[in-house]
């Protein structure tokens, strides 16, 4: 008969002021198979660790029921302990009392009597529990960071810098992101491009670091320490293998189209360098403007291309590289406010900018060379009007999210108009000022000193009357409407995901919240990582957050690829799928609802009566399944059961439950 101990946490108050727990402990001593139960302030400490290994030797237990909080939070942590004893890890059930029971109580006797429950139901269960075992997978030493943004440039070089290669793929012509287009980064006001542009020229020099610009994935296999990635190189009609970057093409080519770089505020040619700084600082060409490419004419840029760069013949290609981790770092995108605030004239206004549109506009390498002149007419704005959480914080048009970064880039954006264009007005819109980080409260401050007028509420509607740019609003802490005429007007927009990350994310299997932003495994104790083994997170592909954030998240990111790709082999979780052959028909539901892509059809020789026929069964991939269960449910013959969770275990849990 199995011998299991039951151990109660209080998880300091958490647990123990809704729920009774010696009550808990005195019941859970009284059910079949308890050899030994009791409780402990805070279990996952190293004391409450202590004494259930304690407790393991004198009692000779064989398996333990922890109630305490989610599994989710440290099953992690028990099973490394159980390491130390005789007990399988895998022997061990969490009974959740805290997120499932005191939680969500109020009333202590219901509370206690769901816990009681809770427990039984995992004792049930831990009778039932068999050893599981790990197996161990070789891990292939190269990384491939998607996304040559800061987050991406940084954890591609500490990843590096420690030894290991990486691929670092990027969709655009250059590394840089969104941080090569800033003029200056909060709250030290330093150049923005004397931060970025050095590291783009170290990970485009490391020894370590194969960049993959112009890039993108479009299919994968494989799983942890073995990703199998195909990505598609897309034409760049120039071969850089022997372009220099003299930029000839670039002066002579007779087609001028809108950068994307500098948000239409100025045109390019359709041969050119993505801006000035670019790494790798060669041209590509631009298949939709360039007259060869589009009406078979032109040719000027071969013509005077001194090394025979230029192929008009070059096509997009795919191949396939194996990397031991991936790690995304895809960024963000702005949110399209031209197609939600029509009262905001949808976009029919050139002096009506976005962020990042003033960033250039303000920016020494940018189309004015850092004056602050309107669009329309060259002229320089003598009242501007800010206006922050256009899309962010407005659930019914826009975000309900925090974009975190955009109260200190207005308060930055005001400091630059009043530092360039002493005596302008400066007036900011705002719902809350929100200053959290290092510095940044003494910087709100200082932009209100230099004369920044804060007008708290939103605007309303923003019309067009003669030159001016008419702000309605109203400031609610004096509960009167405000008409600013503004010459200027600069909207802080929301943070979205990039583009194409849903199509990524279903490629990796990873998980996105309600926003589609990228979800981690954990909020708290794994930050970085995401439910898929070895698919790491870095920067704001999980969320709105601004540049020292970023770059340490990347770092965090780095650290956890390092740690992986310094192991030779590593140990994989035995609690996945399994299939019981005589009982599969081989329908492919279970094919079908894998979100891991982990279970595929095979053919085999099986006997019919007295005739040898083929036929298809289903397949687990150890490597990739991550136990999830989603094929037990699916599976019309029961014929898959997930270790851990095999439906007799289930069932004896809602036995006991019934009790």
């Amino acid at each position: 008969m199995s011998k299991i101990g039951v151990f109660v946490c209080h998880c300091g108050t958490n647990i123990a002021n809704t729920v009774d727990v010696e009550r808990a402990v005195a019941s859970a001593r009284e059910l079949p198979g308890v050899a030994f139960a009791s409780e402990y302030k805070y279990m996952c400490s190293e004391p409450g660790q202590q004494m259930i290994k304690d407790a393991i030797e004198e009692y000779g237990l064989d398996r333990v029921v922890i109630a305490s909080c989610s599994p989710r939070m440290h099953e992690t942590t028990f099973r490394k302990m159980l390491k130390d004893t005789k007990v399988n890890p895998y022997m061990l059930e969490i009974a959740n009392i805290r997120e499932q029971c005191s939680w969500v109580h109020t009333d202590k006797a219901k509370a206690t009597e769901k816990a009681i429950r809770l427990i039984r139901m995992s004792v049930a269960k831990a009778a039932r529990d068999e050893p599981l075992f790990a197996s161990s997978i070789p891990i292939e030493k190269r990384a491939l960071v998607i996304g040559g943004g800061i987050a991406g440039i940084q954890a591609a070089l500490d990843i590096a810098d420690a030894g290991h290669e990486v691929a670092l793929l990027e969709r655009e012509p250059s590394i840089g992101g969104k941080m090569a287009m800033l003029d200056k980064t909060f709250p030290t006001l330093d150049c923005s491009a004397c931060i970025s542009t050095p590291k783009m020229v170290d990970a485009g020099a490391h020894p370590n670091i194969k960049l993959l610009t112009s890039c993108e994935v479009v299919k994968t296999e494989g799983y942890i320490g073995n990703f199998q990635v195909t990505i598609r190189r897309n034409a760049r009609y120039v071969n850089h293998d022997i372009c220099t970057g003299c930029g000839l093409c670039e002066t002579k080519c007779p087609v001028k189209t809108d950068s994307e770089f500098n948000h239409g505020l100025s045109k390019r040619p359709a041969i050119y360098k993505l801006f000035p700084q670019a790494v790798p600082s060669k041209p590509v060409i631009d298949k939709n403007s360039c007259l060869k490419l589009t009406k078979g004419k032109c040719g000027v840029c071969e013509k005077v291309c001194p090394l025979g760069c230029i192929d008009y013949a070059d096509e997009d290609r795919e191949f396939t590289e194996t990397f031991g981790a991936i790690v995304f770092a895809t960024g963000y995108e702005l949110i399209d406010w031209t197609a939600l605030y029509g009262e905001y004239g949808g976009g029919r206004y050139p002096d009506m900018l976005t962020g990042l549109q003033f960033e250039r506009l303000v920016n020494a390498s940018g189309p004015t060379e850092g004056h602050i002149v309107r669009p329309s007419d060259g002229k320089e704005p003598k009242t501007v009007a800010i206006v922050k959480c256009v899309g962010s914080r407005d659930p019914k048009k826009g975000k309900s999210y925090c974009s975190r970064a955009c109260c200190m880039y207005a308060a930055k954006h005001a400091h630059q108009i009043l530092d360039k264009l002493p005596g302008t007005r400066v007036f900011i819109f705002y719902i809350d000022v929100r200053t959290p980080g290092k510095g940044y409260e003494e910087f709100y401050d200082q932009t209100r000193k230099d004369g920044a007028i804060y007008v708290r509420g939103r605007i309303s509607k923003i019309y067009k009357d003669g030159d001016k740019l008419v702000c309605n609003g109203e400031d609610t802490l004096l509960g009167k409407q405000v008409k600013v005429m503004a010459d200027m007007v600069v909207l802080e927009t929301a943070m979205t995901p990039s583009s194409g990350i849903e199509e990524l994310a279903t490629m990796f299997g990873v998980a996105r919240d309600v926003n589609d932003w990228i979800q981690e495994a954990h909020p708290k104790l794994r930050p970085v990582e995401t439910q898929v083994g070895g698919v790491f997170l870095a920067g704001t592909c999980q969320g709105p957050r601004d540049i020292p954030d970023t770059v340490a998240h990347a770092s965090a990111a780095a650290a956890k690829v390092v740690s992986l790709l310094n192991k030779s082999e590593m140990e994989t979780s035995p609690m996945i799928s399994v299939v019981r052959r005589e009982h599969c028909c081989g329908c492919g539901a279970c094919e079908k609802i894998c979100p891991y892509t982990a279970i595929t059809l095979e053919e085999i020789d099986d006997r019919v009566g007295a005739k040898r026929v083929k036929r298809p069964i289903a397949s687990v991939n150890s490597g990739l399944c991550q136990g999830c269960g989603a094929c037990t449910a699916a599976c019309r013959t029961g014929a898959i059961d997930l270790l851990g969770f095999r439906n007799a275990q289930i069932l004896e849990e809602v036995d006991a439950l019934c009790l």
